[in-house]
């Protein structure tokens, strides 16, 4: 047995008063000390550090496991937070060997019953405590606590133990250790901290319970007086500090650790790959996970899709009060039935929860869930107007006892509240670098708390006409290029027992158009025609360039029309094919991984796809594609995207299903795609003049304005091999081929001329309002 031990549990006995104290130390010495644990938990310290999840920029985003806690040396935990700490926790803690036998003697004295019931434990006790006693107050196990806290004195230094104590000990909303309550109360590190904030904290050990300030800042402050007039009696702040910190108003966080940017679907999707390699290590091992995201195109991603949801929901009405309860006449009974009724709605960022307490023609009345009384009138009641009408059906109307969402906007004496509701809709939005496949940004669904689903990875959507610059694409190969006419007419197709008819959205059929036109205007007889010439198996091949799941489409000439089935991420990679020059990439999120030790144990390198192995398109084909989309975003479906943006350089396609089950947009600019999708879990109409250019076109055009700030615009150069005929280039070894330039029409038929003019685009710099 260590010496030093030895010598410090002998001397017990010359402390303690009488010999009563040395027959103790002799029974802790020979029975006590052989069967207490080996103290290897704190020489060798290991603590639980969760997984965290960063963007590529260093914001963190996501955290997992039981415990929120980060590892601080003691070296760099600030001088006055460990002062805090000690003045009200063992001020004696640097003279003592392990036991503040004045202190302890003056508890025992304070608490004549015995059984060191409280005030006497040390930091070393404490630690003791933490890492392998029960908190039970017994005898027996205040004997065994100081055993340890002497063989824990003789294997650590002073400041070992401190640092020990101040990244082991709990402190209240899952939080360990000072720096993580620091975040999870105050947001911040605890470089940052204030006196007063430090002396908050340095209250929470005593009991994290009770001097909680999220839960009971009344106690949390008188407690914080305490700490703060130790810290003056033992002149570890002057007079100024004092005075300044007693008055200063602390903003405390109530809902625990808050991330830096709205990532939750990123943060579950990195946290299953990361999960499925190391098993339950991932939540214990202080692993950091730095994805390719981008905090300020995630945040731009995330309110656009938050933004333009609700906007949809609005233009589709209010549907009423999400419940109803009766308002007790007793003041008491009736907080207690609005806080019942309150807590079982589920948040939603922003969306807040309220009970309506009183109505009448200008204005509504209501408690939200935080306990603040609101008064909604003017355009906050536009949205529920009906609802508010004295001819409303009692399930629908607003009365005292509804339970409505509110909104707040505003701060200060110019805030607003209005009514609104969490959308039934559902969408989802992704970004990535179309050079290296890396996400910029993946927004899942519209509130991660209320649905975990991510639409992007894993909703299986018929992509409408999304998918036709693909089939033009196919075209090209075959030597069709944009002036070539095809007729635009009512078709009518032998399907066996019965025929099929295609049709146009607006049911306008407008003669001989060009293949640019047909594109842009999102023409589906004339995409049905072409896909047709070129033959579907030609097509359905095709496909798997772009990465496609080949299973998953139709071999048939709904196939034109987007009858397949695609996810938002897969698009996005199709979409990148044209974007980057004609190389396929892999959509790809986990950038790095790096242990708890900071040794990087996984990383991803950017891959370098303009390698001509990964090429999958004829650079040619590129080039016309990409002059047909950006005709789309000039003149067409998505001519909106020009208006607003002003590039030359952005190119996608708007994409409507049968009956308005789903709205897509997608399109790329300045090396970033994006793809941006509406629709319901449960498919049905989104509504008879909602489209891709409505849905899902204000989606992407709110996220590229952040996205495109600092990307110049990229012009695509015309490659070799190109020819020009009726003022469109083509692919050369087809400038003699006439079967090329026209589909489902004879061109002698045309008046003189017309057959190189019909249909053509708008000239340069004329911006045409699409048909919808």
């Amino acid at each position: 047995m260590n010496s030093t031990f030895l010598k410090r549990a002998l001397a017990i006995g010359g402390i303690a008063a009488g010999a009563g104290a040395a027959l103790v130390a002799g029974y802790m010495l020979f029975v006590i000390a052989p069967d207490l644990p080996a103290i290897d938990a704190v020489t060798d310290y290991r603590p639980k550090i969760p997984l965290r999840i960063y963007t590529a920029d260093n914001a963190l985003i996501g955290e997992f496991g039981e415990e929120h806690r980060n590892f601080v040396p003691v070296k760099e935990i600030p001088d006055l937070m460990k002062k805090a700490v000690l003045a009200i926790e063992d001020k004696r803690f640097y003279d003592h060997g392990g036991i503040d036998w004045i202190r302890m003697l003056g508890a025992v004295k304070a608490n004549l019953r015995g059984s060191f019931r409280q005030g006497g434990s040390t930091i070393t006790m404490q630690v003791a405590r933490n890492f392998f006693l029960s908190r039970d107050k017994q005898l027996g196990r205040k004997l065994s606590e100081i055993v340890l806290s002497y063989k824990i004195e003789s294997a650590l230094t002073k400041d070992q133990i401190l640092e020990l104590y101040m990244n082991q000990i709990y402190l209240g909303q899952r939080s360990y250790g000072f720096a993580s309550a620091s975040q999870a109360y105050f947001s911040k590190p605890l470089t940052d901290l204030s006196i007063a904030e430090m002396a908050m904290l340095a209250g929470l050990p005593q009991n994290p319970a009770r001097n909680n300030p999220a839960v009971n800042p009344k106690a949390a402050r008188k407690r914080q007086h305490l700490i703060l007039k130790a810290m003056r009696e033992q002149d570890l702040i002057n007079e100024k500090q004092y005075q300044a910190a007693l008055k200063e108003v602390l903003h405390v966080s109530t809902k625990g650790q808050e991330f830096e940017t709205h990532a939750e679907y990123v943060a579950e999707l990195a946290r299953q790959q990361v999960y499925a390699e190391f098993k339950e290590e991932s939540y214990t091992r202080g692993i950091s996970v730095y994805t390719t995201i981008l905090k300020a195109d995630q945040d731009a991603a995330y309110e656009s899709v938050r933004r333009n949801v609700l906007a949809y929901d609005q233009r589709h009405g209010y549907r009423g009060p999400e419940a109803y309860i009766d308002l007790p006449a007793d003041e008491d009974e009736r907080e207690d039935a609005i806080d019942q009724a309150l807590q079982k709605r589920r948040s939603s960022d922003r969306l807040i929860p309220a009970v309506v307490t009183s109505v009448s023609a200008k204005t509504v009345q209501a408690e939200t869930i935080d306990g603040e009384d609101i008064d909604i009138s003017g355009d906050g009641l536009k949205l529920a107007a009906p609802a508010l009408a004295a001819a409303a059906k009692p399930e629908f109307k607003i009365r005292p006892g509804a339970v409505i969402r509110v909104i707040k906007s505003g701060s200060g004496g110019s805030a607003r509240w209005a009514i609104t509701q969490v959308p039934q809709v559902a969408a989802a939005f992704v970004s990535i670098d179309a050079n290296t496949g890396g996400f910029h940004a993946l927004v899942g669904g519209f509130d991660f708390n209320l649905q975990k689903f991510n639409h992007v990875t894993q909703a299986w959507r018929q992509p409408g006409s999304s998918i036709k610059p693909f089939i033009y694409s196919a075209a090209l190969e075959k030597g069709y290029y944009p002036a070539t006419l095809i007729n635009d007419a009512p078709l009518s197709l032998d399907g066996g027992d019965s025929a099929w008819n295609p049709q146009n959205d607006d049911n306008v059929y407008d003669g001989p158009i060009t293949m640019r036109t047909s594109l842009a205007k999102s023409k589906n007889v004339t995409t049905v025609r072409l896909l047709r010439a070129i033959s579907v198996p030609y097509a359905h091949n095709y496909l798997q360039k772009f990465g496609f799941d080949l299973p998953k489409h139709p071999q048939n000439l709904t196939m034109a029309l987007g009858t397949g089935s695609v996810t938002p991420q897969q698009l996005a990679g199709a979409y990148a094919v044209f974007a980057n020059g004609g190389y396929q990439v892999q959509p790809y999120l986990i950038a790095k991984i790096v242990d708890g030790d900071g040794k990087v144990i996984s990383e991803t390198k950017p891959p370098v796809v303009t390698q001509e192995s990964n090429r999958v398109l004829d650079p040619r084909n590129v080039f016309l594609a990409d002059q047909m989309m950006r005709e789309v975003v000039r003149s067409g479906t998505g001519a909106q995207a020009y208006k607003t943006l002003g590039r030359l350089d952005i190119a996608g396609k708007t994409g409507t299903t049968s009956d308005a089950m789903d709205g897509w947009f997608a399109g790329y600019g300045g090396g970033v795609v994006g793809v941006a999708w509406m629709g319901y879990d449960d498919p049905k109409s989104l509504g008879g003049r909602e489209f891709g250019a409505t849905l899902a076109l204000p989606i992407w055009l709110d996220y590229m304005k952040v996205a495109l700030q600092k990307r110049p615009p990229q012009e695509l150069p015309a490659p070799q091999g190109l020819a020009q005929r009726d003022g469109e280039w083509l692919y050369s070894e087809y400038l003699e081929d006439n079967t090329v330039r026209a589909i489902d029409l004879d061109l002698q038929a045309l008046p003189s001329g017309e057959a190189a003019t019909a249909g053509a685009a708008p000239p340069q710099g004329e911006v045409n309002q699409p048909h919808q």
